[in-house]
């Protein structure tokens, strides 16, 4: 299929690789050019624009980090809405907010294109290895269509349904989960380190006994290490996914208490210079309060 690419971050660099390898033909455009650049030599055309990166493609893929620079590669003379052709689909696999994502849906549809929200789960090894979770939601034949380009950048694509904001709802609520196992990791990795047990120890017996899921022996692993640098996933990304997942649930009047300690981690964490850290950091924020 003729792709754009939009988003060549650790995360979309590698996605756009992988479609490249399945025998697609890409566009990239990236905000800062010499990313792009990178594919001169890997078979992807360079695009100086959002618009010419859009204009005749089949599908365009947005893989930005947050809400505000999606809309600048949307909205606006020269960018994706006004250039994508009738009939084409814009597919986003940022982790955007609930209310963008309708939005799109509202814009795509006036403008006769089609619209899908695919968010992935999975940090930038498993996008590197084709390994991503991929949640789809939209027109169903659509998604279908698509189903060659998700299979070349996952293991697995789950159908969300219709409504394209499930998906991102979704998302939103997988990434809350996943800072809740972070924080009660960091608690108790505080508890038995100050007891005098060996963090690793714990780690080991826990993840080869009542937590074996993937999800506590990575974050397990940092933490016990405490290698929180290079990030994978930034700590500002995790706020910022956090302070969207409390708008969608106060829209909602669903209350979310632990969802609200977690934004006072990562608020504490930014206020002691971890914006440079992984977003598994915050689990610093229980060892300080441990006086480790």
């Amino acid at each position: 299929m003729k792709v754009g690419f939009l988003g060549l971050g650790s995360m979309g660099s590698s996605m756009a690789r992988n479609l490249l390898k399945a025998g697609h033909e890409i566009t990239v455009w990236n905000r800062t050019r010499s990313r792009a650049e990178e594919f001169n030599n890997a078979g992807a055309t360079v695009s100086g624009t959002p618009g010419e990166a859009s204009a005749g493609a089949e599908v365009v893929f947005t893989m930005l980090a947050d809400d505000h620079a999606l809309e600048e590669v949307m909205f606006g003379p020269g960018k994706i809405l006004e250039s994508l052709a009738a009939g084409a689909i814009h597919i986003s696999a940022s982790t955007i907010s609930v209310a963008l994502s309708r939005s799109l849906g509202a814009a795509h549809r006036r403008q006769r294109q089609h619209y899908i929200s695919a968010p992935v789960f999975g940090r930038p090894d498993a996008a590197a290895a084709a390994k991503l979770f991929i949640v789809a939601a939209g027109p169903k034949e659509q998604i279908e269509r698509c189903r060659p380009l998700f299979d070349a950048l996952g293991q697995k694509t789950f159908v969300a349904g219709e409504d394209a904001a499930a998906a991102n709802l979704i998302k939103l609520t997988g990434n809350f989960l996943i800072t809740a196992v972070i924080e009660g990791l960091g608690e108790s990795m505080a508890l038995v380190r100050k007891s005098g047990v060996e963090a690793n120890l714990f780690l080991e017996i826990l993840t080869n006994s009542l937590f074996a899921a993937p999800i506590y022996k990575t974050y397990g692993g940092i933490i016990a290490s405490e290698k929180y640098e290079p990030a994978g996933f930034k700590l500002p990304l995790g706020l910022k996914d956090n302070r969207l997942l409390l708008a969608a649930a106060e829209e909602n009047a669903v209350p979310m208490p632990m969802a609200s300690l977690v934004r006072d981690r990562f608020l504490a964490a930014l206020a002691q210079g971890m914006g440079e850290s992984d977003w598994s950091a915050i689990a610093r924020i229980s060892a300080k309060n441990a006086g480790l």
